[in-house]
């Protein structure tokens, strides 16, 4: 990401199949414009989905990962509420089956070689594909499309999803982010203080300007 785009920063660690990351991402959405300087979003990768993969890049939904129905069933309770907290329509309230690590590609891909403006179009755009209109975020052909909306060349992306360099490079992103601390999503650091979760906007008001 260029170091001239503009306004503060705010990292953001998060997971496009993570609803709680679209509804993070809300509130986010809602603190950024009411703040007289631009926030700009340090967005680092997060992989939700590493133990479910399977070695074809499917997901295996028989993995016990300890989530047992009463937490899909309160998670989705949860992802209600905050629906209606924040003023947001959502088709799918969990997504367990659908992948996010090519989607990732693409937006590392992007993040480091186009600008700010460039790289929010489609992530924004990825969020909006799976958790508003309810599509398969893992299929290349809605990738293309939806990079392709952003102003990314469709080969480009396609030569992206095929780069083992890229793949090893996001993958130490997700490595990284594990050694710094972070084990869930969304999390939220400005300066030293964080903040894990869909915290409401005033929440993040408090950990960026201390008030």
């Amino acid at each position: 990401m260029s170091e001239n785009d503009p306004g503060d920063r705010i990292r953001v660690y998060s997971d496009y199949v993570c609803p709680f990351c679209y509804l993070g991402r809300a509130a986010l959405n809602q603190y950024q414009e009411r703040r007289d300087e631009p926030l700009t979003i340090d967005w680092r990768p997060f992989d939700l989905r590493s133990h479910k993969r399977r070695p074809d890049g499917t997901i295996d939904t028989s993995v016990d990962d300890g989530k047992d129905e009463a937490y899909f069933e309160q998670a989705k309770e949860n992802v209600r509420k905050l629906q209606e907290r924040y003023g947001v329509e959502m088709e799918l309230d969990l997504s367990r089956d659908i992948d996010s690590f090519d989607a990732q590609v693409v937006s590392y891909h992007v993040r480091e070689l186009y600008d700010y403006a460039t790289w929010l179009a489609f992530d924004e755009a990825v969020f909006e594909a799976l958790w508003t209109d309810g599509r398969d975020i893992g299929d290349e052909a809605v990738l293309v499309e939806l990079a392709e909306a952003a102003g990314v060349d469709a080969a480009e992306v396609r030569s992206a999803l095929d780069d083992e360099t890229l793949d090893a490079e996001l993958r130490e992103r997700f490595a990284e982010a594990q050694r710094q601390g972070v084990s869930g999503v969304p999390t939220f650091v400005y300066g030293e203080h964080g903040a894990r979760g869909a915290v409401p906007p005033e929440h993040l008001e408090r950990l960026v300007e201390g008030v």
